[in-house]
């Protein structure tokens, strides 16, 4: 998605292009096979699903044909990660790929060894203490999370940052996107974000399976791979969007 002459303008194909993705589980199939892939085109020619889907069905609401209700159905689906985790912009990593993704972005770090060490930033852990082990099932959704971790007009400022960031450090992921709800149990509004831990989604051990190689490794994993599959993009363009 770009921005020309102060026009938000949508890439994409036809229908009938043979590159067209066409169908939720066709994008789930591409994601798992490619291994990880923005939302939105980005600088490197190709690499999203923008450009693999047709412009006019984005925000068509239909789920049979809308590529931006289809990161819903992929996050709920829980085969492939969901979130911010490409520039501080929207993507997806798929189960192969994320203990890599992790322990790069993680540099080896599980979240309360990065706090204790002093490189995370107290409001991090405020927001991180509603996922730790004991409560490796939570999933909440953002507006409740803001409150619950002391965010707010009279608490810690910058929720939104803070979420991405550690979206980006792969600790926390979208796991669905519901409407809330008022005191009636009506839902009412927009849907919003639902987060949790990528260990709630596939487990301490697996998402840190990587730990036992070095995070300069991982990297140059994702690097040599990116040449592979995308031989266009250069070093710079890599280094933006995936460190």
């Amino acid at each position: 998605m770009g921005n020309e002459s102060g026009t938000w303008v949508m890439y994409g194909v036809d229908w009938d292009d043979p590159e067209c993705i066409h169908t939720v589980e066709e994008a789930t199939e591409y994601i798992n096979r490619i291994g990880f892939l923005p939302l939105f085109k980005n600088d490197i020619p190709g690499f999203s699903l923008e450009e693999r889907t047709v412009p006019e069905y984005w925000w068509c609401d239909d789920v049979d044909k809308d590529p931006w209700l289809w990161r819903t159905v992929i996050a709920r689906g829980k085969d492939i990660v969901y979130s911010k985790f490409f520039d501080k912009k929207a993507g997806f990593i798929s189960k192969k790929w994320l203990p890599v993704f992790a322990n790069y972005r993680r540099d080896g770090y599980d979240f309360d060894a990065l706090y204790e060490d002093g490189k995370a930033p107290h409001k991090h852990k405020k927001i991180m203490d509603n996922f730790m082990e004991e409560k490796v099932d939570a999933e909440m959704l953002s507006n409740e999370l803001k409150i619950k971790a002391g965010f707010g007009k009279d608490g810690e400022k910058g929720f939104d940052g803070a979420i991405t960031n550690l979206c980006m450090q792969t600790y926390l992921c979208n796991c669905d996107f519901r409407k809330r709800k008022n005191k009636k149990g009506i839902e009412y509004g927009w849907d919003v974000a639902v987060y949790s831990s990528v260990e709630h989604i596939y487990g301490y051990d697996y998402v840190t399976s990587c730990y036992k190689e070095e995070p300069a490794e991982s990297w140059n994993r994702l690097v040599e791979y990116m040449h592979e599959t995308y031989p266009i993009a250069t070093d710079k363009q890599i280094r933006k969007l995936l460190r």
